[in-house]
């Protein structure tokens, strides 16, 4: 489906971002061009392009009622647009992690029997945990799981899907600084294990800029998209989050002070204000 495309209201900020090199190479696994989503007659999104390609971890940021969740979910084929055009590869498979899942609380539903659900054998959800962290509670109560094991646990089940994409909506929502901490270290590394891309939603900008590859400003539409460096002094990206994001910079600066072949060399140190 293709609409009519209308001038974005702010230029772009584009750059190659610290992505694998076979990520900017290989054939896009999602590919958006002039999305546009109304609902209940309100316009959501507008002009939206976008790329999702192997092996990187794409973050989108944006305030509250920017469309990142609709967007998500037009993505990954849950909604329609209205308008543009959204292209997925043949060999697309998607482990996603939603914001948020509603349990009946009185349900006898065990961890176990919740990864059973994709279909997979024992072993190999019984592995899954593992993998995440969460060995120990395959007989625990879904309800019972604290905050980080229950997140673990939906990232357990989209892992059991071998995906090559994993998408997550705010996955880290209601956890501690610590929690947020290790849960993005345990997205880095699945995806040096598995390949698989990562995009995801996250308001945690100070962890964002030294995780991601690429970040995505979203405010209906794209303002700004780039390496975390370049979009973080973006007049877009302040205009979002304010001045004291560069406190943001300033924690990416620490762990990535350090150049990278295909993204030239990191930004000079500077002092940042802080808050």
């Amino acid at each position: 489906m293709t609409a009519p495309r209308s001038a974005a209201p702010s230029a772009p900020v584009n750059a190659p971002g610290r992505q694998p090199a076979a990520a900017r190479e290989s054939a896009p696994l999602i590919a958006a061009r002039g999305v546009c989503v109304r609902i209940e007659g309100r316009t959501v999104l507008r002009d939206v392009d976008l790329e999702i390609r192997p092996a990187e971890i794409v973050t989108i940021l944006g305030p509250n009622g920017s469309g990142k969740t609709t967007l998500l979910r037009a993505l990954i084929g849950a909604l329609t647009p209205d308008a543009g055009e959204i292209r997925r590869s043949p060999d697309l498979c998607v482990g996603h992690v939603p914001q948020r899942l509603s349990l009946d609380r009185t349900m006898p539903l065990t961890v176990d029997r919740f990864l059973a659900l994709s279909g997979a054998r024992r072993a190999a959800r019984q592995q899954a945990l593992e993998r995440v962290g969460i060995g120990g509670r395959a007989g625990a109560m879904m309800a019972a799981l604290s905050g980080g094991q229950f997140q673990r646990a939906l990232l357990a089940h989209a892992l059991l899907r071998r995906p090559n994409l994993f998408v997550l909506d705010e996955p880290t929502q209601g956890l501690d600084q610590p929690g947020v901490a290790a849960f993005y270290r345990l997205i880095e590394d699945l995806r040096r294990e598995t390949g698989a891309a990562v995009l995801m939603v996250s308001h945690d900008l100070h962890v964002v800029m030294s995780a991601s590859d690429r970040v995505i400003c979203l405010n209906g539409h794209v303002c700004c998209s780039g390496a975390p460096h370049v979009v973080a002094r973006a007049p877009e990206y302040r205009a979002l989050f304010g001045l004291g994001t560069q406190g943001a910079l300033a924690l990416y600066r620490h762990e990535h002070d350090h150049s990278h072949a295909h993204d030239g060399p990191a930004p000079a140190r500077e002092e940042a204000p802080r808050e």
